[in-house]
């Protein structure tokens, strides 16, 4: 039997039983003893259908007939190809025996081979209850802290905003039916005229086939069953559709319809589409309006009003003839509507390029808060907390530190270009205006879009995949050339990353012409990709323009490659824990995983000011001295080896106040406080930063190594900026949230419950305020001494764990907390190194600055830091002192704030860790800033926490590794192997040249230097 008249035959049977006994449908039958029942189940479908047709006057066998008056129709390679290789005469003897009672000789029917397939089609069929209980993936709106739209959130194919069937008006349900379904009030699913027609049409009109669906088949197919062009697509299609009218009434499967259904610009469903096209809700739709968004799902983009209005036009005529015909509107307002403009709203082509980190964190929250499991599962309204031109901002901000670094270092590499144009410039100039056969089932149809466009001699040349080397065309058709609009239909792959993107036009002696996306042109410095580009090849850019003389005046372009390294950066608002932006990775199209919220990394210094803190609660004062010198420290219970730390040189520079041990982030300094200058043990004083850590909710657990004081347990860096929050609410920890509330429907789902900040009681107020300030002398003139223009509003601690593969920045102002981290991704178990040099400071610290710029200029107040609380200041005495020996000075010197005693006097603890008598001057620092490697995390000659070695060199644990850093600078390089950024000096981030030097450890203790 012919396999095509099999599957006819299969659908012919499906077709009898949902309209004759839709009750009693059956899926499987016995090959072998239900032939008989199959056979009478035809004849009695083809009785039904001739009686059908009966009622429209119309003779089915004269249909028919015409149909097959031309068998190459059918059997020819014009015919389509649910139809190819049909014997027409087959097809014929099978009409006269089942339809019009005839026996003719030589039937090729064969009842086993139909049941078979009609089995095979009808296995796992879906249930027509999974439709009536489905609720449709709807798109989410974010808006962000000021109540503006943010972003969307939707699954593929699911730009949709849900709205009730109550909610359309009948005059938009019933255009939608005299367009796509004028029986839908009367049949049960299946439009058995419909169908017939469909069929006798494919027959007499070979092209694309049509199916001759109802509303309710539509339903099916777009959520359950598929859209493949098959017959088993059919038969289970009209199977499923035959049972949801037994379950579901009609306004509920048109409700279904309404929003479920493509119709262009992206928009699924009435709803979306009414504010795509018309900028407003469907309640609010006009009769041309929803005509012609009735007239669409026959297809969208052959219909398309922004492509084809005249086609758009006729199909609207159309559907408002329809309307006149079934009595909905008179004839004065057809005629009206027909004259009447489209009205379309300008399509917005801008795509969302910014926090997707961020929508991945919300859906998160709403998944931990708010208990849904999806915001796309309905159409949700989320208000966040987010300050979205800060967002974009900061995301900005961490690309560009992230390719300095890399371009700076020596390590940047070109991959290649983003993507190629080639293919689709070709085809836009080859595109020819063809007359295109209107759809008959299915939507997406398209033809040429485009007039031709001359191809020039040596682009026609050219090899296939590649123009003519050298230079690209760019002549195209109505002022436009034809790279730009390549480039505008052209999806890009980093869609996140805010550097321009750039269509290559020309390569040769006269050097590299690039075209921009606002059709400008450009000179283009290929650096790192010079001799690798081709024409029409597609990279990202950085803009500026020529000063002359040498730099040639006029638009120009430097190539930005995407780097290897990673970041993150966050910003926290401090009093209530409100994110106002996050940036999780360089771009989220190369990487989703968000590395503020979902890495572990080692935070190396910046969990100095832990340690530091429980000194300052355990009564010491900033002007406390401690040895900057070797120390060890015994096993903790006994147990393992003992810990011998180092800093950067392997040495110490003596006699050093607490502050500057903090400020210049001293491992030996940190170290010694456990030595009695927290507790009397040291076992006991790593107890107590430990708390402070867990109650901080830094941690969840702490690791019993001495290193962790340095650093060396790694912390989530939202975690990280709740503690330096913290610090700059002298010790009231407010819990990171991103999500304020959620709403369906204008019914609340979620709001974010408004809680006091918890104080961290493992410290006082006094102690904060006092590390505040410490944090601030960071900033001033210590290892983060390139914020010293804006230190009178920013206080915070730069990081660099072992061997500078973290490098970090976290620091606050009265308003915000800022934390920022670079490194290299160590998903395969391996750790990179930044560089020797690389450390937060030089690498974190540049670009955490232009965060906090980009702060104050998106509406965060820029106010001094703020002076103690009236409860810490009547704690507190101000006192002048000398800020190297930590003495008092009768006039001049540094103000210093000291905790009081017990008698209301200042307490002097001074000499407390360093009899006075053992108060003498050692050699300078080697290195001031941020000093990297065992200093700032753990020592780098032993184990991963520091644990040395056993035959480690104590003066030299760096070995043969890196050069004297004072031979380095002898030799000219700067900042430790870190070229200064364009436009700045080695030390500002800011582009000022008049700063005062970073501030290097004197010659001798009490020595005088005015630059501190």
């Amino acid at each position: 039997m012919n396999t095509i008249l099999i599957k006819l035959f299969a659908t012919a049977l499906t077709l009898s039983q949902v309209t004759t006994k839709p009750e009693a449908l059956k899926t499987q039958f016995d090959p072998a003893v239900d032939g008989p029942q199959v056979v009478q189940i035809l004849r009695d479908g083809c009785a039904h259908m001739r009686k059908a047709f009966d009622i429209e006057d119309i003779n089915l066998d004269e249909l028919i007939s015409t149909a097959m008056e031309d068998p190459t129709a059918v059997a020819g390679p014009a015919a389509p190809k649910i139809l190819h290789g049909l014997d027409i005469g087959e097809l014929n003897t099978s009409y006269k025996q089942f339809c019009k009672g005839e026996n003719p000789k030589g039937s090729p029917f064969d009842a086993r081979e139909v049941i078979e397939f009609y089995n095979r089609a009808t296995t796992d069929l879906p249930t027509a209850e999974a439709l009536r209980d489905k609720a449709l993936p709807g798109m989410t709106r974010i808006l962000d802290a000021s109540g503006k739209p943010f972003a969307e959130t939707f699954e593929p194919n699911g730009r949709r905003l849900v709205v009730p069937i109550a909610d359309v008006p009948p005059l938009v349900r019933q255009a939608f039916i005299a367009a796509e379904d004028k029986r839908f009030e009367s049949h049960h699913g299946i439009d058995e005229r419909g169908v017939i027609r469909a069929f006798i049409g494919n027959l007499a009109a070979p092209g694309r086939p049509a199916g001759g669906s109802t509303i309710t088949q539509q339903v099916v197919k777009n959520l359950s069953v598929g859209d493949d062009v098959t017959y088993e697509r059919k038969i289970r299609e009209m199977i499923v559709a035959s049972r949801l009218e037994r379950i579901l009434g009609k306004p509920q499967i048109l409700g279904l319809y309404l929003n479920g259904i493509y119709l262009g610009r992206g928009a699924y469903g009435i709803e979306m589409a009414a504010r795509s096209y018309f900028g407003k809700s469907v309640g609010q739709l006009t009769l041309p309006e929803a005509a012609l968004l009735a007239g669409m799902p026959k297809g969208p983009n052959f219909y398309s009003p922004d492509k084809y209005p005249e086609r758009a036009r006729e199909r609207r005529a159309y559907v408002l003839a329809r309307l006149k015909e079934e009595g909905a509107i008179t004839e004065a307002e057809m005629a009206a509507a027909v004259a009447s403009d489209l009205g379309l709203k300008p399509v917005e082509t801008a795509r969302r390029d910014s926090g997707f980190y961020v929508v991945d964190h919300l859906t998160r929250e709403a998944r931990t808060f708010a208990g849904l499991d999806s915001l796309t599962a309905h159409s949700f309204t989320v208000r966040s907390t987010i300050n979205a031109g800060l967002q974009r901002a900061v995301e900005g901000a961490l690309q560009d530190g992230l390719a300095n670094y890399e371009r700076g270092t020596g390590r940047q590499t070109y991959p290649g270009p983003e993507f190629n144009l080639t293919e689709s410039v070709r085809k836009l100039q080859a595109a020819v205006p063809a007359p295109e056969a209107a759809p008959q089932s299915l939507p997406g149809v398209t033809g040429a879009e485009a007039k031709p466009t001359e191809i020039k001699p040596a682009e026609a040349k050219a090899p296939v995949g590649r123009p003519a080397r050298g230079k690209a065309t760019v002549a195209a058709p109505a002022g436009k050339p034809v790279w730009l609009r390549a480039l505008e239909s052209a999806r890009p792959v980093l869609y996140d990353v805010r550097w321009p993107l750039a269509v290559v036009l020309e390569t040769g002696r006269n050097g590299v012409k690039v075209g921009l996306g606002d059709g400008r042109v450009a000179s283009l410095d290929p650096g790192i990709a010079r001799g690798k580009l081709q024409p029409y090849d597609v990279v990202r850019v950085k803009l500026r323009e020529g000063t002359g003389p040498r730099d040639e005046k006029g638009l120009r372009a430097e190539i930005r490659v995407k780097p290897s390294v990673q970041g993150a950066a966050l910003v926290l608002e401090n009093r209530t824990g409100r994110i106002l932006a996050m940036a999780g990775g360089f771009s989220y199209p190369a990487s989703q995983l968000n590395r503020v919220t979902q890495a572990v990394r080692q935070p190396g210094s910046t969990l100095k000011p832990l340690t530091y803190l429980a000194a300052l609660n355990a009564g010491l004062q900033p002007n406390t001295l401690v040895m900057d010198a070797p120390v060890t420290l015994p096993p903790i219970g006994g147990v393992g080896d003992s810990w011998s730390p180092k800093n950067y040189d392997g040495g110490g520079s003596g006699p050093t106040t607490l502050r500057r041990g903090l400020e210049f982030s001293k491992n030996l300094v940190t170290a010694r406080l456990l030595q009695g200058g927290i507790a009397d043990k040291a076992p006991a004083s790593l107890k107590r930063v430990c708390d402070i850590a867990l109650e901080a909710q830094i941690y969840a657990a702490c690791e019993p190594y001495y290193p962790f004081v340095l650093g060396a347990q790694p912390v989530r860096m939202i975690d990280l900026a709740g503690f330096y929050a913290a610090v700059a609410n002298e010790g009231a920890r407010t819990a990171p949230y991103a999500l304020e509330g959620i709403e369906r429907d204008g019914t609340p789902v979620y709001a974010h419950a408004a809680r006091e900040p918890v104080r961290i009681g493992s410290a006082d107020r006094v102690a904060f305020y006092q590390l505040k300030t410490m944090l601030q002398g960071v900033t001033n003139h210590g290892t983060a001494a390139a914020l010293s223009r804006v230190s009178q509003f920013v206080a915070g601690k730069t990081g660099t764990s072992e061997n500078e593969n973290d490098a970090w920045f976290a620091g606050f102002t009265n308003e915000v907390t800022v934390v920022v981290w670079v490194g290299y991704d160590n998903a395969d178990g391996t750790r990179k190194t930044l560089g020797r040099g690389q450390t937060g400071g030089h690498v974190s610290v540049p670009i955490a600055s232009a965060i906090f710029q980009a702060a104050w200029a998106n509406g965060v107040a820029k106010t001094a830091l703020a002076p103690p609380s009236p409860e810490a200041r009547q704690m507190l005495v101000d006192v002048s002192i000398d800020p190297r020996s930590g003495q008092r000075v009768a006039g001049g010197g540094f103000t210093e704030h000291f905790r009081k005693a017990a008698d209301g006097r200042m307490a002097d603890t001074q000499y407390k860790l360093l009899p006075r008598e053992n108060a003498y001057a050692m050699r300078p620092d080697a290195e001031d800033g941020d000093l990297s490697g065992t200093e700032d995390g753990a020592d780098v000659a032993g184990d991963a926490y520091g644990n040395r070695a056993p035959d480690a060199d104590l003066l030299d644990p760096f070995g043969d590794r890196r050069p004297a850093l004072r031979s380095r600078r002898a030799q000219g390089d700067v900042e430790g192997g870190y070229r200064p950024w364009p436009g700045q000096t080695a030390r500002s981030p800011f582009g000022d040249d008049d700063l005062r030097p970073r501030r290097r450890d004197p010659d001798y203790l009490f020595g005088d230097d005015p630059r501190y």
